[in-house]
């Protein structure tokens, strides 16, 4: 929130002169903003132990990285396909029951991935359980497309205007916790009770979620008389990115520093092939790096990013890069994990940055459709990332693979600040 002494507008269009500060705390006691986010973090916990499971059920069955960035691609090229339907759909149907469709898929997927693994599915063998994996993985990649459109979409109806940039940091603290206890959790069910059971624990938080937003006490906007057919509907929100330097350079920094710089779909080889270590190794190492981000979250909670906050963006994402660098380089277990928790604080400033750039740019009525593009660049960065990363595992080897991609993200954030002055000269007073 601005300290300037300006005025603030809410999203009922009304004028607040010098609206009082807000704390973390009176946030979450709005009933609305309280249930979007037991929404988020219960579909984060079904998708992030379904993501250390399936990542583990394949390197059992292939023992092959490219297999596991081949995790990443399958998942990724279904979202492209629908991502930007499905920004269509949130913009002009029910938000809340989109939502729940979104959350019965993946109970569906995860339903199947558990039979797949406890052998009540058949698949006929010489490869055919890998194959079912794989497709329950697409699967995902078109319900996920919905899942993040429909929460930036009511994060805009639950809050006000000048309490957007505290209420993501508040978001971003659940989601990272989400990729906390979600990888640590999938890691320890592997490890004591076995695939199935991580498989069918991720079904009942898909399904708690799915309960959490149909009940959501949330207004949505009222139907439109008239629809725009969907393409022109769509052009409209890629020309509104397109032409916005800011909100254009915040999601390219992050896809292809994230494209270039991801090295958690490599985990399984790492624990496996470099620091030896067991299934329940992995969860400790999918968590670090939101844990990082958790304790920077809870930081930019209490004071919200504003005055230059570009420039912070862009060395965030810098830090990024050199943490993944020394993670390759690490042979110690609780040095890596060091370095991935260093690497998610970092991120933790960019996700609470780019979240509230989002929101503070994005008219309402195109919400769904600008999440659904940002969802392209960003949530589709992790997977391809994975591609690009078994891609480069199988070319230039595990560790040399990695601290490419390191220096690859630092190449990144120097085009950035290049070709994106607006990004970063940004002071996020401007936005309101």
């Amino acid at each position: 929130m601005s300290n300037d002494g300006a005025s603030e507008t809410g999203t009922n269009g009304t004028i607040a002169a010098n609206p009082p500060p807000i704390s973390a705390l009176r946030l979450l006691r709005n009933p609305g903003f309280a249930g979007l986010l037991v929404y988020r973090l219960l579909a984060m916990l079904s998708y992030q132990i379904v993501a250390v499971t399936v990542g583990w059920h394949i390197y059992e069955l292939t023992r092959d990285p490219f297999a596991l960035g081949l995790i990443g691609l399958t998942e990724v090229i279904p979202y492209f396909c629908f991502a930007l339907f499905a920004g269509y759909a949130v913009d002009h149907l029910p938000r809340r029951k989109l939502g729940m469709f979104a959350c019965n898929g993946l109970l569906v997927t995860t339903l199947v991935l558990a039979g797949v693994a406890s052998g009540v599915l058949p698949t006929g063998g010489f490869g055919f359980d890998t194959l079912t994996i794989y497709v329950a993985i697409a699967v995902n990649g078109v319900v996920r497309a919905f899942l993040s459109p429909v929460y930036m979409s009511l994060f805009a109806r639950v809050l006000k205007r000048e309490h957007f940039a505290r209420g993501a940091g508040v978001s971003s603290v659940v989601m990272q916790t989400g990729l906390v206890l979600g990888p640590a959790l999938g890691g320890a069910l592997i490890a004591w009770g076995g695939k199935t059971s991580a498989y069918l624990v991720a079904a009942g938080f898909a399904l708690a979620a799915a309960i959490a937003i149909i009940t959501l006490r949330v207004s949505e906007p009222a139907p439109q008389a008239e629809r725009a057919p969907v393409f022109k509907s769509i052009g409209e929100g890629l020309r509104f990115v397109f032409n916005n330097q800011v909100v254009l350079g915040a999601q390219a920094l992050d896809m292809f520093s994230v494209l270039f710089g991801g090295a958690v779909a490599l985990l399984p080889a790492f624990i496996h092939d470099v620091l030896h270590y067991g299934p329940e190794a992995l969860g400790v190492l999918r968590a670090a790096p939101a844990a990082g981000a958790v304790l920077m979250g809870l930081w930019l909670a209490r004071r919200p990013p504003q005055k230059n906050a570009g420039r912070l963006l862009l060395y965030a994402v810098a830090g990024f890069g050199l943490c993944i660098i020394g993670f390759a380089l690490s042979r110690d277990f609780w040095l890596s994990a060091a370095m991935l928790m260093l690497s998610g604080m970092c991120d933790g400033v960019s996700v609470v940055l780019r979240s509230t750039i989002l929101q503070l740019s994005t008219p309402d009525e195109m919400r769904g459709r600008v999440s659904s593009i940002n969802g392209i660049f960003i949530g589709s960065s992790n997977e391809l990332g994975a591609f690009e990363s078994g891609l480069a595992a199988r070319l230039m080897g595990l560790v040399p693979s990695v601290i490419f991609g390191g220096c690859m993200t630092l190449a990144v954030v120097g085009a950035t600040a290049k070709l994106a002055p607006k990004l970063r000269r940004l002071d996020l007073r401007d936005l309101q």
